[in-house]
């Protein structure tokens, strides 16, 4: 059992039901993209709200954590707060009595159904069990930045030495030679 598993036990199923948690998830493998992500020591805090209904729970969830990595220009440690939110639906699991009974039902009842066009879309709690590793990994990584740097105007790094162009003095440059006309560089021509 993974540290993203919460149960939902305490919840009664009846519509219109409330309870809110918070949680601490300390064991999880690292959470991001390669040049930033939370690592799997970084403890993750959600606060989530569990709402009961029809279909199955609602939750919502308040996730805060640190994530570290690198800056893409110079390569220099980051470090980027998360504080982003997620709504999902989880549906309870089909009842298989009603499975048995082929689905009937009575007449002169109307039931609301949810049509949603692709199956995988649907997450689904097993027994009072919901899974909440999915929600909260999108939740991280789709707001990160792709390209995390620094700060904004970071310059990066000289091409010709590695070292950042904020250490470097004004006016560095590196003496540009195209290989191709390196055999005339001691050439000199005639004196007319």
């Amino acid at each position: 059992m993974t540290s993203f598993i919460f149960n939902a036990h305490d919840l009664p199923r009846r519509a219109g039901e409330m309870r809110e948690y918070e949680l601490t998830i300390d064991e999880h493998a690292p959470v991001g993209i390669p040049l930033l992500a939370i690592s799997a020591d970084e403890p993750i805090y959600v606060d989530l709200r569990l709402q009961a209904v029809a279909e199955g729970v609602l939750v919502t969830g308040d996730v805060r954590a640190e994530a570290v990595g690198e800056c893409t220009r110079c390569l220099e440690p980051v470090t980027f707060d998360i504080d982003e939110t997620f709504t999902e639906l989880f549906n309870y699991e089909p009842d298989p009595r009603e499975a048995r009974q082929g689905g009937n039902k009575k007449k002169g009842t109307a039931a609301a159904e949810i049509i949603v066009e692709d199956e995988d879309e649907q997450l689904w709690m097993q027994g009072d069990l919901i899974d909440l590793e999915g929600p909260i990994r999108d939740a991280v990584i789709l707001n990160m930045p792709i390209n995390p740097l620094c700060s904004k105007d970071c310059e990066g790094l000289c091409q010709g030495c590695g070292i950042r162009w904020e250490l470097l003095p004004e006016g560095h440059e590196h003496a540009v030679t195209d290989i191709r006309w390196a055999g005339l560089e001691n050439w000199s021509s005639p004196s007319s």
